[in-house]
């Protein structure tokens, strides 16, 4: 019983959480990604997302997450976007979850992003090939995969996105075995979270950013 109390009071408090980082339609413009962030083919982008699913994925992860989403740079006919498998965005009305493209500042939009990281492989060859992975699936119209299920080939998460494009390229990013997150009542799965990708020490950071701070903690690009 009191297990049930503590979970509907956090259920209650991410709900309100949630209805104050709604903003109105002045906020759709924002972005918290630098104007002079440079972005490659390849890089794995992380954000601390700003929806309930969000929260809970912070939660699942403990102390030690920084970011609930991650997605891939790609380059489309000489712009710089990201592939990413994400609920809960759609682009019109009907959209479903799937693997979508944003432009980067859409990505990082203030009513998506409270902070956000580059990472960056020291290979370009691989990058590029994890790129071209990751847009393969952008063009397939993969779905999301709702079950966070590993074995499912057909649908993809966020970090499952990131694995299974650079393990197309040829590196087994050492993420460490899927782990168990369990919140009673509301999830129970067993996959590779941000914390895990953003750990496992193949990439190296190169740029940092977070809402309404000029700090930014810049590395060798």
């Amino acid at each position: 019983m009191k297990t049930t109390v503590i979970i509907t009071q956090l259920l209650l408090a991410l709900l309100l959480m949630q209805a104050c980082n709604g903003g109105g339609s002045s906020q759709e413009t924002q972005s918290i990604m630098p104007g002079d962030c440079s972005l490659q083919p390849g890089d794995v982008v992380f954000r601390q997302g700003m929806s309930i699913e969000s929260d809970l994925v912070m939660l699942a992860q403990g102390r030690e997450g920084m970011y609930s989403h991650c997605g891939i740079v790609v380059d489309s006919a000489g712009v710089m976007m990201i592939v990413h498998a994400v609920p809960d965005e759609p682009d019109f009305d009907g959209d479903v979850n799937r693997v979508k493209m944003d432009l980067p500042e859409r990505f990082y939009l203030t009513t998506r992003a409270s902070r956000g990281e580059v990472m960056r492989c020291d290979s370009p060859s691989v990058a590029q090939a994890a790129a071209a992975q990751a847009m393969r699936y952008y063009k397939a119209h993969m779905l999301f995969n709702d079950d966070y299920d590993d074995a499912d080939t057909t649908r993809l998460y966020c970090t499952q996105l990131v694995l299974r494009a650079y393990a197309a390229a040829g590196v087994d990013l050492p993420t460490g075995e899927a782990r168990r997150y369990t919140l009673p009542g509301i999830f129970d799965v067993c996959c590779i979270l941000p914390l895990q990708l953003h750990e496992c020490g193949y990439f190296k950071s190169v740029r940092r950013f977070e809402t309404n701070t000029a700090q930014f903690n810049d590395k060798n690009q």
